[in-house]
């Protein structure tokens, strides 16, 4: 299907050069007495490389052929990372350097999005938070309290990330999936 610059918006996966990337940031630039131009970042959704790229008013733009499906997440071992689609109940198998920066997100039945790319799976769409649970916290550390203090913790499937001094074992986080930092304690 062809686009213009108008349709190109945060999310869209399209086809640029016969390669697939999604649009994750975009900003619509009109100058004086010019034509409008669209200012994009993309992320080609197999091998996770960014470029700028700026359509301009006019040019042809085509929607990659792309389907989402949920899944959930079953485990991961050697030789990749593995789901099942909740509707069929396929497995869904994912190379280990597709999904490698993702896994430290992942625990047990955990909804994830799966792209399929020309009918094959390449990567996968992560909730923007997710809440794991604090396996091990140093104890908190009375006193130098100016400002935002915080301490290293290590979460249920290994992920270590800085969070405020109160933040004790068995806590439940919520982590953004897309910087990798602490948001907040669940309520647990």
């Amino acid at each position: 299907m062809s686009l213009d610059i108008s349709d190109v918006k945060l999310g869209l996966v399209l086809s640029l050069n016969g390669e697939p990337y999604q649009v994750i940031w975009s900003n619509r630039m009109r100058t004086a007495q010019r034509k409008p131009v669209m200012q994009t970042k993309l992320k080609h959704i197999i091998s996770g490389k960014v470029l700028e790229y700026s359509f301009k008013f006019g040019e042809k733009i085509d929607e990659a052929d792309v389907s989402r499906e949920r899944a959930n997440f079953l485990y991961a071992d050697d030789s990749g990372t593995h789901f099942m689609n909740q509707e069929t109940f396929e497995t869904i198998d994912l190379p280990k350097d597709v999904t490698a920066e993702q896994e430290q997100f992942l625990k047990e039945g955990m909804e994830v999005t799966v792209l399929r790319y020309n009918g094959n799976p390449v990567s996968i769409d992560l909730p923007v938070k997710v809440e794991l649970k604090v396996v091990e916290a140093p104890p908190g550390i009375t006193g130098n309290s100016a400002g935002s203090v915080t301490k290293p913790v290590t979460l249920e499937t290994g992920l270590v990330v800085q969070a405020p001094m109160f933040i004790k074992e068995g806590d439940v986080l919520r982590i953004d999936t897309r910087s990798a930092e602490y948001v907040e304690r669940a309520n647990s």
